[in-house]
């Protein structure tokens, strides 16, 4: 067992430090730990000013490795550990290294591969800015379900191979839009709820599969709660957001997209293992059923994989989640939980352990 942290946040940020021959307060100190490449977009020029006014910082020093004397002298003065896509892992050697560290804040989605479970056995408090991550990604989720609703990729394909006039035909069935469309979810997460939530604003029926939510919690959500199986009978579009598990693996198999209706839209932003690939190639070549596809498995496909060349299929490079101007919102949900932290308050975002095994 690691020593225990001091467990009073205002005690061990206030705890003097000698400069020169003086004891003067001790204000927490923050450590980067995120790519060069991530950083800018992250903690832009007034965030960071926004972010000094809470803890000490060095913006010119950010570390994708704890090796080296210059990352053990960073470690050994962390309270908090800002981290972010291109961090490192922290783990037990991080830990020994930073006795005085408190929190790791994630300004980025899932810690699931950047945190051992020993920060958790030694009391750090964790926190991830997935919340912030999941709102462009239900945004793209959204826009996928009204462009899949009127077919809008195989279409677009075929009027530039004047397969279609410009109009197509307006009443053949195929691509009538959202309006009274059956919307099936899969997994009330994160995107999952913002997504719900989202479907609002639409006339559509919607139809929620997550084993882990009452009915009554459905209904809040706007939602009809049934098994996977009737989602997958009903559903005019299906959109993955569970959580990639063992029992998630191909969740959605050969069997199962053999319920699907014909012309019904599968739409993955979740994670590729969800979806069976061999059994949703097979499915899509027949022309019946669509995919749009922001993950696959393996990802990247290799090139030359059938699934790029079918009409009916738009697979796009993980890019669904913070990108450009929308990665400052990362920033921005970070540094509100260092306030909040180093105020005492609950944390917004924060990851407990037994979450671990569950979360994307």
């Amino acid at each position: 067992m690691w020593p225990r942290r001091v467990a009073s946040f205002a005690e061990a940020f206030t705890q003097p430090r000698l400069i020169g021959a003086h004891q003067v307060p001790r204000r927490p100190v923050a450590v980067f730990a995120i790519a060069p490449w991530a950083f800018d977009g992250v903690f832009p020029a007034d965030l960071l000013t926004r972010l000094r006014q809470l803890v000490d910082i060095d913006p010119a020093t950010t570390f994708t490795s704890f090796e080296g004397p210059a990352a053990a002298a960073a470690l050994a003065e962390a309270d908090i550990l800002l981290s972010g896509w291109g961090g490192p892992r922290i783990d037990a050697a991080v830990l020994t290294a930073a006795p005085r560290l408190r929190a790791v804040i994630h300004a980025a989605g899932t810690v699931k591969a950047r945190v051992d479970p020993v920060v958790f056995d030694n009391g750090l408090v964790v926190s991830s800015a997935a919340e912030a991550n999941a709102v462009p990604v239900a945004d793209y989720t959204v826009a996928m379900l009204v462009l899949g609703a009127k077919q809008a990729f195989s279409r677009a394909r075929r009027y530039a191979a004047a397969v279609e006039d410009a109009h197509g035909d307006w009443f053949s069935g195929e691509g009538t839009g959202l309006h009274g469309c059956t919307v099936g979810v899969i997994g009330a997460s994160r995107i999952g709820r913002l997504v719900l939530r989202r479907l609002r604003a639409f006339d559509v029926e919607v139809l929620l599969y997550d084993p882990y939510v009452s009915a009554a919690e459905a209904a809040a959500l706007g939602a009809e709660p049934v098994g996977m199986d009737d989602i997958c009978r009903r559903g005019d579009l299906v959109t993955v957001h569970a959580p990639a598990l063992p029992e998630t693996r191909h969740m959605l198999d050969a069997r199962r997209l053999g319920l699907l209706p014909d012309g019904a839209v599968v739409i993955n932003t979740a994670r590729g293992s969800l979806i069976d690939t061999e059994a949703l190639t097979a499915a899509c070549a027949t022309g019946r059923i669509s995919a749009v596809l922001d993950v696959t498995d393996p990802e990247p496909l290799p090139p030359g994989h059938p699934l790029f060349a079918l009409p009916n299929v738009l697979i796009t490079p993980h890019l669904a989640g913070a990108q450009g101007r929308e990665t400052r919102r990362l920033g921005e949900f970070a540094i509100a939980e260092v306030s909040r932290f180093v105020n005492g308050a609950p944390l917004l975002g924060r990851v407990e352990p037994e979450q671990l095994p569950y979360i994307a």
